[in-house]
């Protein structure tokens, strides 16, 4: 039965606002209804609204006839048994909850009134749409019957996808994290009607003895219900000074002046002494890949000479790349590895790692001239082109973890790992055979019976052992993979998030500028373009400023910190991709928003949020630098980057007073905030300016530009412009560029300092040569 065809049997009207208690529908009759705050038809919950009733239906009809319920409760004609109100919602996390069982809300102030009109505690469920441990507890306890009949009779429960609300995320993982000292995802908190946490945690098992655990989920809930009824006064004074702690934690610290370098050589030392030198990477498994922290110690290598720190850079790298955390068919990175070898990751993937890596692969290969590493990158940026790219050119935000097996089940990982036998039904006999003996696939395998590609062994030893040359099984692995990924797309796909969000957008747009840059490739600046077009045209609100997320239709979300700097950051890298000047003008245009709207006045730094977002219980100001970068490390690097180019003294005072902000939290813990390091190392450098005039077009400045591709230059800012009226346009916006020009009609360049310039040269050596020259960090080194 087609979808048209059992959507009337899915709701039934009510004639009165009182709505069907008395009734008893015909038992073909499938009950989607809801009064206010209930749907008669999840476990629990009485007679309903017809308002809310038409609306599921149309929602529910509006998916159209391929809409498959995610749930397993369904009708024998396949309808979803239960439907509840985030099926109203664009978010793909939400919508995976819209047929649990469970009387979920949508974040807003219709469930807080519903709370405080029954009396009700909240629960609040947060994670995210290719979170593996989300989807465990979704099916143990969400899908639970049980469970869902006490959530919706003693709570109101509220589903929020951390990725389009960040800010709440913030909020109540700061209140985990000081109930039990960490947190993570799922997130799970109790509260009251006005929002103040009395309880939190993470993924719970659904019942006592579940996965070894002593309480369950179903326990842990008739315990907070019970405390809730019957010592209210006390779980309410207990949430007040919950509150008041997270209110304290967020008050922002008096300024302490910008400080010294010495902070980025205690920031190298201690990751130098929690480097795993076997595996690379840092501390014990999990392992995850922080681009940030990488990068900081590039600049550090970079200033002070030290080799140790680019000796764990390219050790990490290497390992990362040839370790099942990558895609060795597909190309682009897993969220993390679970063991200390980089081997077994989840393997969801995410923009904005993705978006992280590619730029830390193309300094190192820079530094060190290594092809592997330029791979690495270009097969990054390549299936993020061809599998995470919109219609529109805008970048998707993630895949899950999980895919349809032959088992019918969704099992982690499947769709990327291989058996011999598959190597040989999609290669062939010889080639499959020489796959296997490179990533390491057995019949025993390295992961529930099947193997995750890795290169167990350096590529030379086993060409060897094939008696081949290196080179031919070079080109044997190149047409393998080929044919593997034919094979692979054969597969049920893992399911793929496709909300736009401005933040991840902006890194990924910054990842592909900055691989035009490095690579000369013009089809990445291509795609860095029409993604930053898309998001400058569609993710704003009309008075300008940027909004969150875009899935259909945009979100009515105002952005975040997060959305405007990285965005920003992302403008400048176009600018010197191209020396456009329209995305300079853009990056200034939203730089006054986020100025005007962010920041603090009273003690500098931006907050996550503009004074017009709804009012939390704190108004964060973030400065850790972990998965994500910190809205303000990349803000305060966006500040220097446009001191340089517009020779503005405001923009470089503005992040001095936001160093000087954070100068407290980065001495309490440096290696918390890298990437606001990295601004720091910047501050205290002296910038290069490099200036490309040409005669007529870009194309004359080839030989220039590949000197200034094969240079290791992070704080610097770029320019080719063409002699004439293009020149004169951008002189107005750069006062660097006045008095430049070619000398006899020939491509030429300008380094300089402050407006201080070396000779101009046509000669690319000459070039490298002063792209070379460094000014000395005034730090120690690693010991």
């Amino acid at each position: 039965m087609t979808l048209a065809k059992w959507l009337p049997l899915l709701l039934v009207a009510c004639s009165s606002r009182s709505g069907c208690a008395g009734a008893t529908p015909p038992a073909e009759t499938k009950l989607v209804a809801a009064r206010e705050g209930a749907n008669p038809a999840l476990p629990g919950l009485g007679a309903g609204d017809p308002r809310l009733t038409t609306e599921l239906r149309a929602a529910l009809a509006s998916k159209g006839e391929g809409y498959a319920p995610r749930t397993r409760h369904l009708n024998p004609d396949g309808s979803p048994k239960y439907t509840n109100r985030l099926i109203l919602q664009s978010s793909p996390y939400l919508l995976q909850h819209a047929h649990n069982p469970v009387n979920w809300y949508a974040w807003g102030d219709e469930a807080f009134a519903r709370a405080r009109e029954q009396g009700k505690p909240v629960l609040l469920s947060v994670g995210y749409s290719t979170c593996h441990w989300c989807h465990v507890m979704e099916h143990e306890s969400f899908e639970d019957e049980e469970v869902a009949k006490f959530i919706n009779q003693h709570f109101i429960a509220i589903k929020v996808d951390r990725e389009e609300r960040p800010d709440v995320d913030d909020v109540y993982m700061a209140a985990v994290q000081l109930l039990t000292g960490g947190g993570g995802w799922p997130m799970t908190v109790a509260m009251t009607s006005d929002k103040k946490p009395f309880f939190g945690g993470t993924y719970f098992p659904a019942r006592d003895g579940d996965r070894g655990a002593t309480k369950g989920f179903l326990t842990i809930l008739k315990e907070l219900a019970a405390e809730y009824e019957q010592s209210r006064s006390t779980v309410v004074q207990r949430a007040s000074e919950l509150s008041r702690r997270l209110q304290a934690d967020a008050a922002p610290a008096p300024a302490q002046g910008v400080p010294g370098p010495e902070l980025i050589a205690q920031a190298a030392q201690s990751l130098s002494r929690t480097f795993d030198s076997k595996w690379g990477g840092f501390g014990r498994a999990p392992k995850f890949p922080r681009p940030v922290t990488l990068e900081l110690l590039l600049r550090y290598q970079r200033r002070t000479g030290d080799t140790r720190s680019l000796d764990m850079v390219v050790k990490t790298l290497d390992a990362m790349a040839r370790g099942g955390i990558y895609d060795h068919v597909g190309g682009g990175f897993h969220r993390y590895a679970t063991d200390a070898r980089w081997l077994i990751p989840h393997f969801e993937k995410m923009l904005y790692d993705n978006a992280q890596l590619v730029p830390v692969y193309l300094s190192a290969y820079q530094i060190t001239g290594r092809e592997d590493f330029r791979a690495v990158a270009v097969e990054t940026l390549d299936y993020v082109r061809r599998e995470m790219t919109s219609p529109e050119g805008a970048f998707y935000s993630a895949t899950d973890a999980d895919s349809r097996a032959p088992s019918g089940h969704n099992e982690e990982g499947w769709f990327f790992t291989w058996t011999p036998a598959e190597l040989e039904l999609a290669a062939g006999p010889e080639l499959g055979a020489t796959v296997g003996a490179l990533y390491g696939v057995t019949r025993a395998g390295n992961f529930e019976g099947r193997s995750i590609l890795h290169l167990a062994r350096p590529l030379p030893d086993v060409a060897n052992e094939l008696g081949m040359p290196a080179t031919r099984l070079r080109e044997q692995i190149t047409a393998a993979k080929a044919l593997l990924y034919e094979a692979r797309r054969q597969r049920p796909a893992p399911i793929r998030d496709d909300k736009l969000l401005t933040s991840w957008n902006g890194l990924m747009i910054a990842a592909f500028a900055r691989g035009a840059l490095v690579l000369g490739k013009a089809e990445y600046r291509d795609s860095a373009e029409r993604a930053a077009a898309f998001i400058l045209r569609e993710l704003r609100a009309p008075d300008g400023q940027l909004l969150r997320s875009f899935r259909g239709e945009r979100s009515t979300l105002l952005g975040y910190l997060d959305d405007y700097a990285f965005l920003i950051q992302s403008l400048l890298d176009l600018f010197e991709t191209s020396s456009d000047p329209a995305w300079l003008e853009q990056a200034r245009a939203l730089q006054a928003t986020l100025d005007r709207l962010y920041w603090d006045e009273a003690a500098g730094g931006y907050f996550m949020t503009s004074g017009g977002h709804e009012a939390l219980l704190t108004r964060d100001k973030p400065s850790y630098d972990g998965a994500e970068p910190a809205g303000n490390s990349v803000a305060i690097m966006n500040l220097l980057r446009l001191a340089e180019l517009t020779a503005e003294a405001s923009y470089r005072k503005r992040a001095e007073q936001a160093l000087s902000a954070f100068a407290g939290e980065l001495r309490r813990s440096p290696t918390a905030s890298p990437l606001m390091l990295s601004a720091l190392e910047a501050y205290l450098d002296t910038p290069r300016e490099v200036i490309i005039v040409v005669p007529e077009s870009r194309s004359q400045a080839a030989p220039l530009l590949a000197a200034f591709q094969q240079s290791y230059l992070p704080n610097r800012f770029l320019v080719v412009a063409t002699e004439g009226e293009a020149l004169n346009r951008l002189t107005k916006l750069l006062p660097s560029l006045e008095g430049k020009h070619t000398l006899g009609r020939r491509a030429t360049a300008f380094v300089c300092e402050r407006g201080l310039c070396e000779r101009p040269t046509s000669d690319p050596a000459t070039l490298t040569k002063q792209l070379q020259k460094v000014v000395p960090l005034a730090a120690p080194g690693i010991e």
